[in-house]
């Protein structure tokens, strides 16, 4: 889904749609499924297969802190991670919503996953070149769909509120929760759609630049759905080819057709501030805008999903000394 400069310089192979063929889907996801349970962090480890794309899909699940003996449904968070990323980062948001009462699940997409770092470092650009392609960002929505699937599929599905679920990402994945959240895709000349219904909002962190301006328009005008977009001044994205700036994440939000959706541009920051990463950005700056961004994205879904009144203000005058920019349309 990003805006591949990087493309031209790269001839890439013709771009294929594996459907998703879901009526076979758990009959044969199961076999290959593993559990591992770490009690102290309250979180579970999975490795699912999509037997019908043939695809591993790792995962984890963050369990949610309540206070009542009889567990009370949670409302739910599927995080995306971005370019070379896996399902062990953007720990800093799960805990902040754990310990808020919501369950979040954080997805590794082996096409576009660490992988792409690792190995010879001349077959780097071809690696990301194939971690961009068209088919990777529909492979990826595919992922959270399917690993949806499996959570409610699961011994946990009693601990979710199906109703209130939220799909999330930083970078490509912030293009990934876009997708499931209404964005139209643009395959073989004509857009589609992978829109997952059962996402009620969506949090876009850093997203990249769909396409040239009036395609994202294009795109992005379909997602209905309460969006929260989060930036930062500094906000830029540098690979071999590739450049995107700040402005590209304001015309995502611009573009963008939900009639609630709010805005936060942090004043300095980095492109990578928003990972696990700690000092990017600046030191100091660091973990105040981590703060900020749990807090809001935290803000976001209780006033979507329990109705409350917004308390945006009190983010903003709490948070004003890094705030450069705030939007807030209801």
């Amino acid at each position: 889904m990003i805006r591949n400069k990087l493309r031209r310089k790269i001839t890439l192979g013709a771009v294929t749609l594996v459907s998703l063929a879901v009526a076979g889907l758990h009959r044969h996801a199961w076999a290959n499924y593993q559990k591992t349970v770490n009690s102290d962090q309250k979180f579970f480890d999975f490795d699912w297969l999509d037997a019908s794309r043939n695809r591993v899909v790792p995962a984890r699940f963050y369990e949610p802190s309540q206070n009542s003996n009889e567990p009370i449904p949670s409302p739910l968070v599927v995080f995306s991670h971005g370019l070379g990323g896996s399902r062990t980062g953007y720990s800093y948001l799960a805990r902040h919503f754990a310990s808020h009462g919501i369950a979040s699940l954080h997805l590794q997409h082996v096409g576009s996953d660490r992988n792409v770092w690792g190995g010879n470092v001349f077959g780097m650009v071809e690696r990301i070149a194939s971690a961009l392609q068209t088919s990777e960002s529909i492979a990826r929505v595919q992922d959270l769909s399917f690993a949806l699937d499996m959570l409610f599929s699961s011994d946990l599905a009693n601990h979710i509120d199906k109703s209130r679920v939220a799909a999330a990402g930083h970078s490509y994945g912030a293009n990934t929760a876009l997708l499931a959240a209404g964005a139209l895709v643009r395959q073989d000349g004509q857009f589609k759609s992978f829109t997952d219904k059962r996402i009620r909002a969506a949090v876009a962190i850093s997203a990249p630049h769909y396409y040239g301006k009036q395609d994202t328009s294009r795109s992005l005008g379909s997602v209905l759905i309460p969006s929260l977009h989060i930036t930062a001044t500094e906000d830029t994205i540098r690979m071999p080819g590739y450049f995107s700036s700040v402005e590209d994440r304001l015309d995502v939000f611009e573009a963008t057709g939900s009639a609630m959706k709010w805005l936060a541009v942090f004043e300095g920051g980095s492109h990578s501030v928003f990972t696990d990463r700690i000092g990017t950005g600046g030191i100091a700056l660091n973990p105040k805008i981590k703060l900020a961004t749990a807090e809001l994205a935290t803000v976001f879904l209780k006033t979507v999903f329990e109705e409350n009144e917004s308390v945006a203000k009190e983010w903003t005058a709490k948070h004003g000394d890094i705030i450069s920019k705030s939007i807030f349309k209801s």
